[in-house]
């Protein structure tokens, strides 16, 4: 079994909650736009992290991290992209490696909106952690963590603070 922490959209940013949230698991991922290495080593101090870049992340962050990262984790085969769609909307780019990869879970970024769902056409979960940064629409700070388990997701917990308070 693996606690994965999950976040996307920090732009900079690191909520301290999130490093709490984030204390206790094996890896972090992140999902793109992270503005700023410094995240990296932060979250690095708790766990090591898998990641993209993102449309905002500039050289030294795209150095580190691919466009699409694919992946296993007990026995689990896992997507990221940052900017990659939720089922019925995919991306074309996206579409093409889900289709040809076939993942178990699919995570993307971008749109700063927290969703969890099943694609039940591909037998896929798919999951974007919203926002843990303080830029864009978004009223929340969001993040993720669960478990992975013998290729079972589970134990889902929903990080949120307000991002006025920041």
């Amino acid at each position: 079994m693996k606690k994965i922490g999950l976040l996307s959209d920090t732009h900079g940013f690191l909520h301290p909650g999130i490093m709490e949230f984030f204390e206790h698991a094996d890896e972090i991922w992140h999902a793109g736009d992270i503005g700023d290495m410094q995240i990296i080593s932060k979250l690095e101090s708790i766990a090591p992290v898998k990641g993209v870049y993102g449309n905002i992340d500039r050289t030294e962050i795209r150095h580190r991290f691919p466009e699409d990262n694919i992946f296993w984790v007990e026995g689990a085969k896992i997507y990221m992209r940052h900017i990659g769609g939720y089922p019925g909307k995919y991306k074309p780019e996206a579409k093409k490696l889900i289709d040809s990869e076939k993942p178990h879970l699919f995570i993307s970024g971008h749109s700063h909106i927290l969703k969890v769902m099943n694609d039940k056409k591909r037998g896929m979960l798919h999951m974007n952690p919203g926002a843990a940064g303080k830029s864009g629409f978004h009223k929340k700070i969001t993040a993720l963590r669960f478990e992975i388990n013998y290729g079972r997701f589970e134990n889902l917990e929903v990080f949120e603070a307000s991002r006025k308070s920041n």
